[in-house]
């Protein structure tokens, strides 16, 4: 585990895709350094086939149930020593980005950081991938916009 520096105190770090995985772990590490971070997630709800049992009640406590109340504090980011704003954004919605962008600069005065972690993959064969799918992981990950 890398050591906590405390370097990132006062920053604001924005994070796409940060309710699950590597944006996930990206957040806990910068609110242990004593960052603000925007965990910018495209629902409250989570997505029914990477639902793990095992990760379910740190999921919900990290991102789902506080995105949905938008009253409670989002516990895990708190408690290893950052502050914390949930929002809901579909990074290929400009209206929902700058949305989240605003609340950030009430919040915190300003976005210093940006990790851009959003993305979409389909593990089938390119003749398999049908075309809904294909547009999907170019809209998210090269920043289509609708």
């Amino acid at each position: 585990m890398l050591q906590n520096t405390g370097k990132l105190a006062g920053y604001t770090i924005f994070i796409t895709g940060a309710s699950r995985g590597i944006g996930k772990a990206i957040a806990l590490k910068a609110a242990r350094d004593g960052a603000n971070v925007v965990i910018a997630a495209k629902t409250a709800d989570p997505h029914p086939k990477l639902w793990a049992p095992s990760t379910a009640q740190d999921s919900l406590e990290l991102t789902y149930l506080y995105i949905r109340t938008r009253q409670r504090p989002t516990f895990k980011i708190e408690a290893a020593g950052g502050k914390a704003l949930p929002c809901i954004v579909d990074v290929r919605d400009e209206k929902q980005i700058n949305n989240a962008v605003q609340q950030a600069v009430e919040k915190f005065g300003g976005i210093d950081i940006l990790v851009n972690n959003a993305s979409a993959i389909n593990l089938t064969g390119t003749l398999d991938t049908p075309m809904k799918k294909v547009d999907l992981m170019l809209g998210i990950n090269l920043g289509e916009r609708t």
